[in-house]
């Protein structure tokens, strides 16, 4: 299992970096070629989504993204370190997001409405996506099946 860590300041600047490198591993992990805008364009939401809550609350630690290739499958999370909120969504707690908690349920502020389409555009993108939040902050985790696994079927 391979895995490739990013961390990087809450500025929307270095969404764009995030997107590009999660294209990349996407690409070199085995993922179709057909699917690789939508695994750029839902790390950019998740990415941006958390650099608002960072921003929104205050918190200076950085975004993580980690990048994780397996036999068959590739993933990505986004961990936003929002902790202590209130909401829905137990700690750790796993939903999908089309189905579960929604962004108000697990985090409260002015962001809201933004959070919310943030996630509806992840989930339109992701057939395998959950969102949870615990100690450590919320997770976006998405995956995509590898063209290795589509051969294996």
């Amino acid at each position: 299992m391979a895995t490739v860590e990013l961390r990087f300041s809450a500025q929307p600047e270095h969404v764009r970096t995030a997107r590009l490198v999660a294209a990349a591993v996407a690409r070199r992990a085995g993922v179709d070629e057909a699917v690789l805008d939508e695994v750029r364009l839902a790390v950019g939401e998740a990415c941006s989504r958390a650099v608002g809550l960072h921003r929104s609350h205050g918190i200076t630690a950085p975004v993580r993204v980690v990048l994780t290739e397996d036999e068959k499958n590739f993933s990505i999370e986004v961990g936003d370190g929002v902790t202590g909120t209130g909401g829905g969504a137990a700690g750790g707690a796993a939903s999908d997001a089309p189905e579960g908690a929604s962004s108000g349920d697990l985090y409260d502020g002015d962001a809201e409405g933004e959070d919310e389409m943030g996630l509806a555009v992840i989930s339109g993108l992701v057939d395998d996506v959950e969102v949870t939040t615990g100690d450590d902050g919320g997770v976006i985790r998405m995956s995509w099946p590898t063209t290795t696994a589509v051969t294996l079927s």
